[in-house]
């Protein structure tokens, strides 16, 4: 595939879309789809996008600027509370609301519903506005029961188009993606052809070791815990390494990270530095720690370092 060409500034359009859904609706998993690379990361345990991701693909003469936001859901604990607002803000920030459903949920389910009913109640702007409707995982559910969804989404009278895609396997995904180009208002790109998203590589890096600590450890693992870099050298080599700290709010969550011999540890560092090569596409050394921090959720400071805003 060859890069993308500018277009002459008269002719260039531009806009947002933020994509909205419930927790694990596959939303991150599209992203990466969209813009052909990792940039966001993806796990079997709920609420894994913490922060807001924005994702670069260009159609045409059309720069198509993606929010990949946290999961809508009926927050409880200040971390809650602080994604679902950065989610909302997705929205208000955008020129169109994609929303995304699990099509394997056979019923509208109450993150869903939450999330129709705050658009309907004045998340979209400009009056009459409306949102567009993604059923994903297509590939896993028979055609008959997509109809019926689709009958039973476009009955809520706020979808002025249903798609039906899979983003895993990449279906209806360039239909998708020719529709939203359409629909980009008449303006100047805001990113370079050449890049895909505003994520910077050091965060970046810190995502994909919580990532592989959610795929290892899943249901033991607690929900608070984060990743942030600690030191990243480069060597004249080309190889880089990078020293990063897992946080945790309880010295008794630290025997579940380690495992028996550090073994569960080691293991997803290798799996870790094995994908950061991959995406740096040089040599790295990776070196983690687990470290004990109370009050994890109480720190604005940790807020910060997510991209996440602290409410007192």
């Amino acid at each position: 595939m060859s890069d993308p060409v500018t277009p002459p500034m008269e002719q260039q359009r531009c806009g947002f879309v933020a994509i909205v859904g419930a927790p694990n609706a596959g939303k991150s998993t599209l992203l990466n789809r969209l813009v052909g690379s990792k940039i966001s990361i993806v796990s079997p345990k709920v609420q894994t996008t913490r922060n807001r991701v924005l994702g670069v693909v260009i159609e045409g003469d059309a720069q198509i600027i993606f929010i990949d936001t946290p999961g809508i859901f009926a927050p409880r604990r200040r971390l809650d509370r602080a994604m679902v607002k950065a989610a909302w803000r997705g929205v208000s920030d955008a020129d169109l609301t994609l929303q995304l459903v699990d099509a394997q949920r056979h019923e509208m389910d109450e993150d869903t519903r939450r999330i129709i009913d705050g658009l309907k109640g004045g998340a979209l702007q400009g009056e009459g506005c409306k949102a567009l409707l993604a059923l994903n995982k297509i590939d896993l559910i028979k055609r008959e029961r997509l109809l019926e969804l689709a009958r039973l989404y476009d009955a809520e009278g706020i979808f002025s188009d249903i798609f039906m895609i899979s983003a895993e396997k990449g279906d209806g995904v360039d239909h998708l993606v020719t529709a939203l180009a359409s629909r980009m208002p008449a303006g100047p790109w805001h990113f370079p052809a050449d890049q895909i998203s505003d994520v910077p590589l050091r965060l970046l890096a810190a995502e994909v070791t919580r990532e592989h600590l959610f795929r290892q450890v899943h249901d033991e693992l607690p929900y608070e815990l984060t990743v942030e870099n600690e030191s990243w050298k480069d060597f004249n080599d080309g190889s880089v390494r990078i020293e990063q700290a897992i946080y945790i709010g309880r010295e008794t969550h630290k025997p579940i990270l380690l495992g028996e011999g550090g073994r569960r540890i080691k293991s997803v560092r290798v799996a870790a530095q094995k994908e950061l090569e991959q995406i740096l596409e040089r040599k790295v050394h990776l070196f983690l720690q687990v470290k004990v921090k109370s009050g994890w959720g109480d720190d604005p400071a940790r807020y910060r370092a997510i991209g996440l805003e602290f409410e007192k």
